[in-house]
């Protein structure tokens, strides 16, 4: 599996979880409704944007969703680190 894979797949399991469409949880973890589909299109993401996606999902996980288990969890953000 590819680091897009992975975030895609983080993707989905996030919007299943809080049973929102793929266009919400873009909005929330990029600020943009469109980037997730554009990269299940096909498009590409910067690595550093693609890290600090991951990092997003990781410290606004659902409390009762399972994390899919092939995916590395990475630490949240310093800034997620220092609200919790």
């Amino acid at each position: 599996m590819s680091s897009i894979d992975d975030l895609l797949a983080v993707a989905k399991a996030y919007t299943k979880a809080e049973g929102i469409p793929l266009s919400t949880a873009s909005w929330r973890a990029l600020g943009d409704t469109k980037k997730l589909g554009d990269i299940e299109a096909g498009r590409d993401i910067q690595v550093r944007r693609l890290e600090k996606t991951m990092r997003w999902f990781s410290g606004n996980w659902p409390a009762t969703a399972v994390w899919p288990s092939d995916i590395r969890r990475p630490s949240p953000s310093p800034e997620q680190a220092g609200a919790a």
